[in-house]
């Protein structure tokens, strides 16, 4: 009996100790045409409680500049995910946001999509050397290139300065529900993105891949292509 007893407090100790687990939300989780509400809220509450019952840590979701900061520049609007967080936390649930600065869908069998904003598109119109361009000279508006990082090219801001910007406003927003935070920003392609964790440990995720701007304003005006690390041996 004794035996029994120290072996279950051994699996349990195990458990407190092993790997955290959160869960990806859909991408269209918050609702992509306003960002002020959220999609099946009804059922939303019961499967986050199912969730915690099952010994998960909390929950990830992609925070989409293109749904935050969609209409104008510098008005942010984060009402859907401030639902989202409130509910995580009424189900005892720690949330990993992630900053998502690219577009989502556009591809073959995706059912959400999620353009970046509409007056970063509108920019990218004017000036296509903002976007990647491969050797076919087809232009990505999937998100703006690195060449033009540093210029003022989006209604005067820089790239940069816009994601530094959308960052500070979900901080100041969310200010209640951080916990340890930390930010870390994955330039290039196929994700921009940074990660703001909310009442909980930090633990910035790694996003794989890179890739170089091929005719962006930054960079050479020779033709190139997007292109990723050489596979060893190639």
């Amino acid at each position: 009996m004794v035996e029994s007893a120290a072996a279950a407090g051994q699996s349990s100790s195990a458990r407190k100790s092993g790997v955290p687990v959160f869960v990806m939300m859909p991408l269209d989780t918050v609702k992509t045409c306003c960002g002020s509400g959220l999609n099946h809220r009804k059922t939303m509450a019961r499967d986050l409680a199912a969730l915690k019952s099952s010994g998960v840590e909390g929950i990830m979701v992609g925070v989409w500049w293109g749904v935050v900061e969609g209409e104008e520049p510098g008005l942010y609007n984060f009402e859907g995910y401030m639902k989202l967080v409130e509910m995580a936390r009424d189900a005892r649930l720690k949330v990993q946001a992630v900053m998502s600065f690219h577009q989502c869908g556009g591809n073959v069998g995706d059912t959400v999509n999620i353009p970046l904003p509409r007056w970063v598109v509108e920019e990218m119109d004017k000036d296509q050397d903002l976007a990647y361009t491969d050797q076919c000279g087809r232009r990505s508006y999937e998100y703006v290139s690195l060449g033009c990082d540093d210029m003022p090219v989006l209604d005067g801001r820089t790239p940069i300065r816009c994601y530094t910007d959308f960052m500070r406003a979900f901080r100041d927003h969310f200010a209640a529900f951080l916990g340890d935070a930390t930010d870390r920003a994955h330039a290039g392609p196929p994700r921009r993105r940074a990660q703001l964790h909310l009442r909980g440990d930090a633990r910035p995720g790694a996003a794989t891949g890179r890739a170089v701007p091929s005719r962006g304003p930054g960079a050479a005006r020779g033709r190139g292509r997007p292109r990723g690390r050489r596979p060893p041996g190639r």
